[in-house]
């Protein structure tokens, strides 16, 4: 994959099909059946995603995207100076991202219907894979929602074959308690391996729940694994246990089994696909749905270690006897 810079160069002449999707690693990854379904349809075309850089590593995975063009966010205009032959917005349903579009006066445009775009309405509770291969279809590009798997890294995994624990979350609201955790890393830990991911930010955390499990130090691996790194991880892993977060998403990428806590977003729009090897726990009776409150959302609360632990084990078992 290209940067930014080479992708304008003179020596291709391709016409661009640049797509935005300026948002996370979870977004980029419910993302790949729409764009695995666009290089298909556009084999001619340099597919150009703008999204955050450091998304890079696993938008090389996603073996549909020809350069990466850094952006990070809607703030500011795209940085692309050349002709663009079609955008595809596959952020949202406007109106700033469409505008950002309009600014590359594009000869064709896909995204969702609004003032001089075609294309469906925009519905809230639909799984975002759908979503997004549904936009396409509506411009006569087939799509197959449960296209999700993504390229296994160069890199070795820090930890193969062991069981990780995602201790992080963007929001409170996403935030199972760490106690929680640390009960449920005890209890796999006497028969698993067992390492702690998440961010530079999240380490605190992990060392936390770490020192309540009883793990070694050299078992938190917060902080210390850049995207790559941590996308061959849960290749590799036994199990993933983790919040709704881009991690889940790789383990949905990966048919890594996985036990994901569902808080404020529904699983019907976010979870894994039916069918592969992910237990879902929530409790939507008791979802309030503010995803940038402070506090856990009293869906994620209402999931305790016994449920986890359930999950897991039944997981593993399974794993085991394949």
């Amino acid at each position: 994959m290209s940067t930014a810079s080479d992708a304008v160069g003179a020596a291709d002449d391709r016409p661009v099909a640049l797509v935005l999707r300026a948002l996370g690693l979870g977004d980029l990854l419910v993302a790949v059946p729409a764009l695995r379904a666009l290089r298909r349809a556009r084999p001619g075309h340099r597919v150009v995603l703008a999204a955050p850089e450091w998304l890079r590593p696993v938008a090389e995975l996603t073996g549909a995207v020809d350069a990466l063009l850094p952006v990070t966010g809607l703030d500011a205009p795209l940085p692309w100076a050349g002709p663009v032959d079609l955008a595809v917005n596959l952020h949202g349903l406007g109106p700033q991202s469409h505008a950002l579009l309009d600014d590359l006066r594009p000869h064709e445009r896909i995204g969702h219907a609004a003032p001089g775009w075609d294309g469906p309405d925009w519905t809230d509770l639909v799984l975002e894979r759908e979503r997004w291969v549904a936009v396409l279809a509506h411009h006569g590009i087939a799509g197959d929602p449960a296209e999700v798997a993504i390229t296994r890294p160069s890199v070795s995994s820090p930890a193969p074959g062991a069981v990780v624990v995602h201790v992080g979350a963007a929001y409170g609201s996403r935030s199972w308690p760490a106690e929680r955790f640390a009960a449920v890393v005890r209890t796999l830990a006497a028969d698993h391996p067992v390492v702690l991911t998440g961010s530079t930010a999240e380490r605190d955390r992990a060392t936390l729940v770490a020192e309540r499990a009883g793990l070694p130090g050299a078992a938190n691996l917060a902080g210390r694994t850049d995207l790559g790194a941590l996308s061959a991880l849960v290749a590799d892993a036994a199990l993933l246990v983790s919040v709704d977060t881009g991690a889940a998403h790789l383990a949905t990428a990966y048919a890594t089994p996985s036990v994901v806590l569902f808080g404020p977003a529904p699983p019907e729009r976010w979870g894994p696909p039916p069918g592969g090897p992910h237990v879902v726990l929530t409790d939507a009776r008791v979802r309030t749905g503010d995803a940038f409150s402070d506090v856990p959302d009293p869906a994620l609360l209402a999931v305790g270690v016994d449920d986890v632990l359930a999950a897991a084990r039944r997981l593993l078992d399974a794993h085991r006897r394949g």
